[in-house]
């Protein structure tokens, strides 16, 4: 009967051993996991970045924010991810809606990456008192939208350095294909030669934007928050989107290069509203009439958005253009649209998005005048673009002029393109540091947009 007793209770303590090793590998595994807190999800890019299930990423996000429609609206396409048909993510989600929801989340601490996308006036300071409390910081595009916002970055990038925490914004731009063969064209002697001084007129490198204001976001019309017409919570356009496109610029024209502030010039830059009416607004936003914050811009019964602007440039030397614009809807079977050149001393590399090309990004090569070039890829060079681009191949449109065919399989789509980012952003974080070159032309990046809202207003 001792003995009896003896083993139960020697099974019952090696069962007990066992739970407890298990409960603790499994409590370790937990905390290797990289922890997602979204705060204060005022724009749809929030729930973009969560379209998609990571293997590094714990499944449990935690929201801090203040309660009402835009934190419901990212709810609910969270809820949707989760309930699709096709690949269906499983985020459970526990959230504290509050108004001290930032308190909440530093008091708390439940994660280990703060996650930030809404109002642009705000998402500096969120991201100096994230990294002040030792979180990693993803943050949606622009960080910064005035002069002293770039002070408060430089300070919070600083800050990150001693705390030993990334900062990272989402440059989804670069993962566009299209762009991305761009670049890699623009990396080869034979066939651009190297990027020209250019002009005023005819700059080395120019990326223009046109976005739209109605449009539809995973499969439904966007609801754009009123406050996103808000020049003064959003930013003007010479400060918002051209993000991306700066951010193109440096990554192509001098990639893996540390650019800094002394090596910008800006030379020119402007700034123009588009004009939606009260019936458009309402279409957008869902409200029958302008906010008080705006009337400020209301002008004859109409709302004038300050959301389109251009700059024009020098960086290290060469010269560059970036222009944005907002329309208020694109022409049916359109949507935004992107238009570049970078100009060699063999070939011009363009990017087109028109009606000729069916309004889908297509790369054309060329040849300069008064050079004999034609493109005829070497052996070597079209194994390497079916390396990095399955399927790419290229065809004579015209005398001078080829047209580079990539597959639509590789054309996965603005959507697709945060889980790419997000990717790049988590393995980063795994390495604990980010390539040398990110963090000062992450700096420059916004002293060059700031330095352009300056002189257009000067303007």
């Amino acid at each position: 009967m001792k003995l009896k007793t003896f083993l139960l209770l020697l099974c019952i303590c090696l069962a007990c051993k066992e739970t407890k090793q298990t409960e603790k590998m499994v409590s370790e595994e937990t905390s290797k996991k990289i922890r997602f807190m979204t705060l204060d999800p005022g724009h749809f890019h929030a729930a973009l970045v969560q379209k998609t299930m990571y293997s590094q990423v714990d499944s449990t996000i935690h929201v801090f924010a203040p309660d009402g429609p835009e934190v419901r609206d990212f709810l609910g396409k969270i809820d949707a991810y989760n309930s699709r048909e096709d690949e269906p993510t499983a985020w459970k989600v526990e959230t504290y809606l509050d108004d001290d929801y930032l308190e909440g989340m530093l008091e708390q601490r439940r994660g280990n990456v703060m996650i930030v996308a809404g109002k642009n006036s705000q998402k500096i300071d969120y991201v100096l008192e994230a990294v002040r409390a030792g979180l990693n910081v993803y943050a949606d595009k622009p960080l910064v939208i005035d002069p002293e916002g770039l002070g408060k970055l430089k300070e919070a990038f600083r800050v990150a350095k001693e705390k030993g925490v990334l900062i990272y914004d989402i440059m989804t731009e670069r993962f566009e294909v299209t762009t991305a063969v761009q670049k890699f064209f623009s990396q080869q002697p034979h066939v651009f030669g190297e990027l020209v001084e250019g002009t005023l007129e005819e700059p080395a490198i120019s990326k223009e934007s046109v976005h739209h204001f109605f449009k539809f976001v995973s499969g439904r019309p966007l609801v754009r928050p009123p406050w996103f017409f808000d020049i003064d919570e959003e930013g003007e356009g010479i400060v918002d989107v051209t993000t991306h496109l700066v951010d193109l610029v440096q990554w192509e024209a001098f990639p893996g290069q540390i650019i800094d502030a002394t090596d910008i010039e800006m030379v020119k830059a402007k700034r123009w509203p588009t004009v939606l009416t009260r019936e458009e607004f309402q279409k957008v936003t869902g409200l029958e009439s302008f906010p008080e914050y705006l009337q400020k811009d209301v002008k004859d019964g109409r709302l004038n958005v300050f959301c389109n602007g251009e700059m024009i440039y020098k960086i290290k030397g060469k010269v560059a253009k970036v222009s944005v614009i907002w329309n208020y809807v694109a022409p049916e079977g359109t949507g935004d649209t992107h238009h570049s050149v970078m100009r060699g001393t063999l070939s011009d590399l363009i990017i087109k998005q028109g009606a000729e090309e069916k309004y889908r990004p297509t790369l054309y090569i060329k040849a300069r005048k008064g050079t004999d070039f034609k493109y005829d890829p070497s052996e070597e060079l079209q194994k390497e673009i079916s390396e990095r681009f399955p399927g790419t191949t290229s065809e004579k449109v015209a005398a001078g002029l080829w047209k580079i065919i990539i597959p639509d399989a590789l054309k996965i789509g603005h959507e697709a393109h945060f889980a790419q980012v997000t990717e790049n952003y988590l393995n980063y974080l795994e390495e604990g540091d980010l390539p040398v070159w990110e963090v000062p032309n992450m700096i420059t990046k916004y002293h060059t947009t700031i330095a352009a809202y300056k002189l257009a207003q000067k303007n």
